[in-house]
């Protein structure tokens, strides 16, 4: 049993220490292995210290690249909602323009609307400002009876020359004025 402890705690270190002593072969081999054991002890705290410290470091460098990570992910979501803003905002101003086409296009109609209602009623010579434009006067359509209506009136008239015919025989032209 206490061989058992003696290797569990001292049997690296004793083991080492002795293989030392006999290398280097000291004046006073007891006090030299008993510097070297506390040497040694030192050199193994410091080298689980070590440890720790790398271990801590590698999970601080592992934090670090997740945080990366997260970092450069929220950098790429946020340029990509800036490039859909930016779409929107087009996609508002492009629409807002086509709005505002529409209103000038439909309030250039009603002022055409407008003018030609005005104009309608006028003649050629007022709408016109042109020096010489004629200055006709407006002719009012009559309803002219249908084929079924000279018909019948044809057959009710003698054969004779109408009244209106020999008027218009007898009446002056006005292209032969001299």
């Amino acid at each position: 049993m206490e061989s058992a402890y003696l290797q569990k705690h001292l049997g690296a270190c004793l083991t080492q220490g002795l293989a030392e002593v006999a290398r280097v072969r000291p004046m006073d081999p007891i006090e030299y292995l008993a510097l070297w054991i506390y040497k040694y002890q030192e050199n193994v705290t410091m080298e689980e210290l070590r440890e720790r410290e790398l271990a801590e470091l590698e999970h601080e460098r592992e934090l670090a690249r997740v945080e990366r990570e997260m970092l450069e992910q929220l950098k790429a979501e946020e340029l990509l909602f800036q490039q859909q803003e930016l779409a929107l905002q087009a996609e508002i101003e492009k629409q807002e323009k086509e709005r505002q086409r529409m209103e000038q296009l439909q309030q250039s109609q009603e002022q055409l609307e407008k003018e030609t209602s005005a104009d309608l009623g006028k003649t050629l010579a007022e709408i016109s400002d042109r020096y010489g434009a004629p200055n006709l006067s407006r002719v009012e359509e009559v309803d002219e009876p249908m084929l079924s209506d000279t018909k019948t009136e044809t057959a009710a008239k003698p054969q004779g020359r109408s009244r209106e015919a020999s008027v218009l025989r007898t009446s002056p032209s006005p292209l032969h004025v001299i």
